[in-house]
């Protein structure tokens, strides 16, 4: 079935991020050693590198995939999931080069799309919703359920998986993650190759460890991907 996307390249707002995800993992890993086992299902969310409007990563994109690939290679990753489109698939094979042995696979829920319509537009949101039809809103929300429904859950064994994905789907997750209402993923964008780190565990909440991190970028690499505006 064919799917109907638009680009989350340019949203507007944003959310600043947390602790390093590495440092909360050793912090678990120390607690099974202590005798407390629980499967945890660890996902580094990452949206691509900046590219140009053709979807190739520009070089400042392909530095930044380099260096969050870095990053992650301090993690014990067992696969690295993308979208299927040119920018995600260029972010994920240069994170991929980076981490040994780890396979890197294509997953067809990460694909950008508007994960939800509300019934009520805001104000703010009316130009970017303006001749969304009841088909493509449809079609959005149904993959938005498919990628909760593949990825947002606990695993049986622990797991630690990288989703090279877009600024929406990395909205959607954290808004899922945090049980916000819905329309809720409006207004959280994320920076090119800015990290999000979310846990899922049975009987329990997920815990979202950071969002939009770019701890591992230099200043000039940083914030690509947002409108204009002052950023710290």
């Amino acid at each position: 079935m064919a799917v109907q996307v638009r680009s989350s390249d340019g949203a507007p707002g944003s959310v600043r991020g947390a602790p390093d995800p590495s440092e909360r993992f050793h912090s678990r890993r120390r607690g099974e050693e202590g005798g407390l086992t629980m499967a945890t299902r660890h996902l580094y969310v990452v949206r691509h590198g900046a590219a140009d409007p053709f979807g190739e990563l520009t070089d400042a994109g392909k530095r930044q995939s380099e260096l969050v690939g870095e990053r992650l290679a301090e993690l014990p990753v067992d696969t690295v999931w993308h979208s299927p489109l040119t920018r995600a698939v260029g972010s994920a094979r240069i994170i991929g080069a980076r981490l040994p042995g780890v396979a890197v696979r294509e997953a067809a829920e990460l694909v950008d799309h508007v994960p939800y319509v509300p019934d009520e537009t805001p104000p703010a949101w009316a130009g970017f919703f303006d001749g969304y039809d009841a088909a493509e809103a449809a079609s959005g929300r149904a993959l938005a359920d498919a990628l909760i429904r593949r990825f947002a859950r606990p695993a049986a064994t622990g797991t630690h998986e990288v989703l090279v994905t877009h600024a929406y789907q990395v909205a959607w997750l954290l808004r899922h993650a945090l049980d916000a209402p819905p329309e809720r993923w409006l207004g959280l964008n994320c920076g090119n190759t800015a990290l999000t780190a979310i846990e899922y565990r049975d009987g329990a909440a997920p815990t979202v460890l950071s969002y939009n991190d770019m701890g591992h970028l230099p200043p000039e690499l940083r914030w690509t991907g947002f409108g204009p505006g002052t950023r710290p």
